[in-house]
C-alpha cells in the first residue's frame, strides 16, 4: 500500500507547489511503492531494461538520478554512475511537465528541455512515469 503520508505531501505540492528541489524525489517514492501493488507498473517496470536517467535542474544547480528497470525504481540526489541520459531544464519547466501544464515533447522542441544522450530511454522514463500517474491517479481524486 502507497504510504497515505507520502500522498498527501503529493497532493499538497500540486496545490502550493515544491518548498524544496529534493521534493521531486517524492514523486520517484511515489512510483517505487506503487509498483509494489499495481501488476500493470510492475511488469512495464521487469519488461523494461535498467536506464539511469540523470536529472538536473539548471537554474538552482541541483541533481538527482533516477533508475528503473529489471523491476525496479531507485532515486538518490546528486550525480548518478554512468547515466544513459542526462536531462537539463529550469525548476520552473520541472514544475510544469509535472504538473501537466507544460508537454515534455513541446518543451523539448522549444529547447526548454535539453536531453543528452540516448533519447529512448527518455522516452522510456516518460512513459513509465505516465503510467505510474495513470495507475496511480484513484489516490488524488
Amino acid at each position: 500500500m502507497v504510504d497515505q503520508k507520502l500522498i498527501d505531501d503529493l497532493k499538497e505540492m500540486r496545490v502550493k507547489g515544491t518548498s524544496a528541489p529534493s521534493d521531486a524525489l517524492k514523486l520517484f517514492e511515489f512510483v517505487k511503492q506503487l509498483a509494489e501493488e499495481n501488476e500493470d507498473l510492475k511488469e512495464e517496470l521487469e519488461d523494461m531494461d535498467a536506464t539511469l536517467v540523470q536529472i538536473a535542474v539548471t537554474d538552482i544547480n541541483y541533481k538527482y538520478w533516477v533508475k528503473m528497470g529489471e523491476g525496479t525504481v531507485e532515486y538518490g540526489e546528486g550525480e548518478g554512475e554512468d547515466p544513459s541520459v542526462t536531462m537539463s531544464a529550469t525548476a520552473a519547466t520541472w514544475a510544469g511537465m509535472s504538473s501537466g501544464e507544460i508537454d515534455s515533447t513541446s518543451a523539448y522542441m522549444s529547447g526548454d528541455l535539453v536531453i543528452d544522450g540516448n533519447l529512448q530511454d527518455a522516452i522510456a522514463f516518460g512513459e513509465i512515469q505516465g503510467i505510474a500517474m495513470e495507475e496511480g491517479a484513484h489516490y488524488f481524486e
